[in-house]
């Protein structure tokens, strides 16, 4: 009797008869590999385009500071894509005519594989829907170009229709937060503000500055907005598309998240921090505590600080001895420890989906507004309890906020 097939082979098996019969829609690798051969090179978008030539597949590779666009032939792109999937990548999401699926690689090694039926129209384009939607950010802005998001048409580049959608979407939160916290008074004018001076920003952590600029052109003439970002080569990069583009009331400086100066933007108003890796969340939250910030926005990402801590109850013990169980496990604790804390801190906190998965796993944002003053006792116990319950000892943002989980 022959083995059964691999997650990966049946993987492999789907995307050929996508490639065969040509219903495959789109093709996303993620989650790069420890072992990849390019360090830098985040994601891979593949498209099918017609050429004059006759029909082709675009592949988007996504580095951390460029893109760049390689057509291949339908004939070769089985073999391309299994030089980067199970090596350069641990997981894959596969849209066809008929299916959606999920190839995932868990922390201890394991693959699986999920298939769904599709719900994807079968003439799907990215910018279906952008003749007639009232957008904030305008798809033609310079400075999407600049990133490469949008072509000079407004229209969203090759495998960048997620992004574009992320955009848009955070634009649409901050708005809707920054009415709730009371900074902005007018709904048909988020730059109209509550603050006699400007409204300060910090965007902690930006990278690419794709959602800082967002923030800038939201907000306009009466904020001013700075991005951290601790690699140089991003910071002189978004530096340029600043003066390029002209744009005022925005910069950029080079440093980590938990040291950075604040001098920029002096007091401090909104802090965001998107996608921060493990604890760097953790940090960004305390400065902005620190700096009595009314609003503060964040996406964790990595949520690992926890995970070794982590003692089942007996209870959760026969679940929580699967790897995937405790790695999610872990994220919830992680994410619910902050929103307890927050609330401790003397903010009102919401804790919701960002975007949708198909764009990015990491789609939990939790957002605090500030209300009253820190310290109420009945929290603080309560969130003992919950730490207590799943063995937490000790966690960075409860040690920034001299917060003992087992005093």
């Amino acid at each position: 009797m022959q083995p059964a097939p691999t997650a990966l082979e049946r993987f492999f098996a789907l995307l050929e008869v996508a490639l065969s019969d040509a219903s495959l829609v789109k093709l996303t690798l993620g989650k790069p590999a420890p072992s990849a051969h390019q360090a830098d090179l985040r994601n891979v978008f593949v498209r099918p385009v017609a050429l004059k030539s006759g029909p082709h597949l675009s592949f988007v590779y996504r580095y951390t500071t460029r893109d760049v666009t390689k057509n291949f032939r339908v004939e070769t792109t089985l073999a391309v894509v299994r030089g980067l999937l199970g090596q350069e990548f641990l997981d894959a999401h596969l849209f066809t005519r008929l299916h959606t699926v999920q190839f995932e690689t868990t922390p201890d090694g394991k693959a699986h594989l999920r298939l769904k039926t599709a719900a994807l129209a079968p003439d799907i384009r990215p910018d279906a829907h952008d003749r007639t939607k009232n957008r904030l950010i305008s798809p033609d802005s310079g400075w999407l170009q600049s990133l490469g998001v949008t072509n000079e048409q407004g229209r969203p580049r090759e495998g960048m229709a997620p992004k574009l959608r992320q955009i848009e979407k955070f634009t649409e939160l901050l708005q809707h937060l920054l009415r709730e916290s009371s900074l902005s008074t007018d709904d048909a004018d988020p730059g109209a503000f509550s603050l006699e001076r400007r409204l300060s920003v910090a965007d902690m952590g930006c990278g690419k500055g794709y959602l800082t600029f967002a923030t800038a052109t939201l907000l306009g003439q009466r904020a001013r907005v700075v991005g951290i970002e601790s690699r140089a080569e991003l910071v002189t990069f978004c530096t340029n598309v600043v003066r390029e583009r002209g744009i005022s009331g925005l910069t950029f400086q080079q440093g980590e998240i938990a040291g950075a100066a604040l001098d920029e933007v002096g007091a401090l108003d909104v802090l965001i921090a998107l996608h921060a890796c493990d604890t760097a969340t953790d940090d960004a939250l305390a400065r902005g505590i620190a700096a009595g910030a009314r609003l503060l926005v964040v996406s964790p990402c990595c949520q690992k600080e926890l995970r070794p801590q982590l003692t089942a109850p007996a209870v959760l013990a026969d679940a929580l001895k699967h790897g995937i169980f405790q790695e999610r496990t872990a994220e919830f604790v992680t994410d619910a420890l902050r929103a307890q804390l927050l609330e401790w801190a003397g903010y009102r906190t919401k804790v919701f989906e960002f975007i949708s998965t198909e764009h990015t796993a990491k789609n939990v944002m939790i957002a605090g507004i500030k209300e009253r003053p820190a310290g109420s006792d009945e929290g603080l116990e309560r969130l003992r309890a919950f730490a207590a319950f799943y063995g937490i000892r000790s966690q960075r943002l409860a040690a920034h906020l001299k917060v003992e989980l087992m005093p």
